[in-house]
């Protein structure tokens, strides 16, 4: 016999908007079950550059988008400092850019209320000489990086405290609808292969990219354009602050640090489906040769890796992939005939506490829950299962013992017992422990090396734990 968990909401996709939203929720006092057909962060939001927005590459293109990221940043600094680097960040010019475009920079920066200062070329260079020596004009803006792993863990972890669960390796399968209401979920384990079901007042889907195919499972078609984005990684960190070119959000214009790697980007390629994506050579071009005329180091640069994410825009049709609004959307489904099924898609990495706060507002309107959101001024918790996902805690948590303890990852300094942790968090999970799980909880393979040396060492090391 089938087995059924019951919960008040059921929410489909761990990125860092399911998990924010299982958060929220939690703290509203809700009870909520998370699955995810992978693992945490496995499509958009394990696929950025990790940037935290200041919402300045988005003023010409998208201004409303460009608003959300500005306002939402100094709360996520705030309330998430642990998961942010300060970076700063720098809007560069280069000879042939729009000198209207650049003109015009300031102005479209104090209509988004986006914090900025005007840079002298010769002070910019030495703040960043990596810059090219034929810079035009500067402008300071408050971006920062933000580590999207460990905010969803962060998130998931703050969920289950307050008695959510969280099952990954979890697919749907389908909904069963009786009289506009769903009524249950079949899902599947894909580790142990056992089927269940799910029963819930309210269902969320939050599963970006896949967001159509989730609610097609309702009988509703949700009208998306994916577009996939393509990145490269350096072998060293290029630049302290984040590089933006100063010109329309376009291919091969950022460059962000991250830890002690750069990731320089991105493409922006229509796709039919999300599932199977990868870097071309056309791509890889086109981002190394318009990179580096805003940083002509990087024509030389070894790099390291290559990858991509897809990007979820809901859109009515007709638009360009760059002018399809970059904000959320939030689908209440009561007017598609599904009374308790709402669909959240789209938007930013710097705007997914924005938009769990929204979605959990309109959940807690269909419970009848008066509740307010309490994630803007609360601080989210750092945990043990989230510390080793940032750079340095080897160094900062040395111990004398530890010198027993071997490094597994020389590049970001992560030894045998974080390895430990990490996998016995995963059991705990009801997860089975293996390689990519390892990484996405950790730094390892996010340095120079990227996984060249340290997996063999983990396996080896995993192998003999049994």
């Amino acid at each position: 016999m089938i087995h059924t968990i019951e919960t008040q909401v059921l929410i489909i996709g761990g990125g860092v908007t399911g998990t924010s939203i299982a958060r929220d929720l939690s703290l509203r006092g809700l009870n909520v079950v998370l699955i995810e057909k992978k693992d945490l962060n496995a499509g958009a939001s394990g696929g950025n550059h990790g940037l935290l927005h200041s919402g300045a590459r988005y003023i010409g293109s998208d201004p409303k988008a460009a608003a959300e990221c500005a306002h939402e940043i100094d709360i996520i600094k705030k309330t998430a400092g642990h998961c942010v680097e300060e970076t700063g960040g720098l809007f560069a010019a280069v000879p042939g850019d729009d000198e209207r475009y650049i003109a015009d920079f300031p102005e479209m920066c104090k209509t988004c209320k986006i914090p900025f200062k005007p840079i002298d070329v010769k002070d910019a260079l030495e703040m960043e000489p990596a810059l090219s020596p034929d810079t035009i004009a500067v402008y300071g803006v408050n971006d920062a990086t933000i580590n999207p792993f460990k905010l969803s863990i962060e998130n998931m972890k703050e969920a289950v405290s307050l008695g959510g669960k969280y099952l990954g390796g979890t697919v749907l399968e389908s909904f069963n609808i009786e009289n506009r209401q769903i009524v249950s979920a079949g899902v599947q384990n894909r580790v142990t292969g056992e089927s269940f079901c799910i029963q819930a007042d309210t269902y969320i889907n939050a599963s970006g990219a896949w967001a159509n195919k989730v609610a097609s499972m309702a009988g509703i078609p949700i009208h998306m354009v994916l577009s996939k984005g393509t990145l490269l990684v350096t072998n060293k960190r290029v630049t302290k602050r984040v590089i933006n070119r100063l010109r329309k959000a376009d291919d091969g214009d950022i460059i962000v640090p991250g830890g002690v790697v750069s990731i320089l980007g991105t493409t922006s390629v229509r796709i039919d489906q999300p599932d199977y994506i990868y870097p071309t050579v056309d791509e890889v071009d086109l981002i190394i040769d318009e990179g580096e005329k805003m940083v002509p180091s990087l024509k030389a640069c070894r790099f390291v890796r290559a990858y991509s994410g897809v990007r979820p825009l809901v859109s009515p049709g007709g638009a360009g992939d760059r002018e399809v609004s970059r904000g959320f959307t939030l689908l209440d489904h009561e007017k598609d005939g599904v009374d308790n099924f709402v669909t959240i898609t789209g938007g930013k990495l710097s705007t997914c506490r924005l938009m769990a706060e929204k979605t959990s507002d309109r959940v807690c309107q269909k419970h009848g829950i008066d509740a307010r959101c309490r994630t803007r001024h609360l601080l989210l918790p750092s945990t043990q299962s989230g510390e080793w996902s940032e750079p340095g805690v080897f160094i900062r948590n040395y111990k004398k013992t530890w010198p027993h303890d071997p490094l597994l990852c020389e590049c970001e300094m992560v030894p045998a017992s974080a390895v430990d942790l990490i996998a016995d968090a995963i059991q705990k999970d009801h997860g089975r422990p293996d390689l990519t799980g390892i990484a996405l909880r950790s730094r390892v393979g996010k340095g120079p090396c990227q996984g060249s040396f340290c997996s063999d060492r983990i396996i080896s090391h995993m192998y003999d734990r049994g």
